[in-house]
């Protein structure tokens, strides 16, 4: 790991995850890893705290829980972030969408191109995931 450490540093991480404990201990993680990170529990929390400490930077990486609260999926928060970033030259903002569910994700999230992991998410395989997709 230690290798592709720097791979991350300063690179802007968001995470929606509604579990505040989850929450905690996965942002304090990518912090220790170099990232800036903004840490919610919705996607409309992310868009609030993006647009104030981030002054409208593009995110280069999300980490969504795919089952979150109020009816929204983790794909629902992953589309609303990407679309709230347009740049057509770019390609859209990677993803990682985490899952207790083991089996039903994997057709939705292939189709999209988002990776998936499964919880629990050991921290060599998590750091390996952010590293690929940025």
């Amino acid at each position: 790991m230690k290798a592709t450490r720097s791979a991350l540093v300063a690179k802007l991480v968001v995470v929606i995850e509604d579990d505040p404990l989850i929450l905690e201990a996965t942002e304090g993680l990518l912090r220790s890893w170099g990232c800036c990170v903004v840490a919610a529990r919705s996607c409309d929390e992310a868009l609030v705290r993006l647009a104030e400490t981030e002054a409208g930077r593009r995110p280069d990486v999300i980490v969504c829980d795919y089952q979150l609260s109020r009816g929204m999926t983790g794909v629902d928060a992953i589309e609303r972030l990407r679309s709230a970033f347009p740049i057509p030259a770019l390609p859209p903002i990677p993803a990682l969408l985490i899952s207790g569910d083991a089996g039903s994700l994997r057709c939705e999230v292939g189709s999209r191109g988002y990776r998936l992991l499964y919880k629990p998410v050991n921290a060599e395989r998590f750091h390996a995931a952010l590293v690929d997709a940025s």
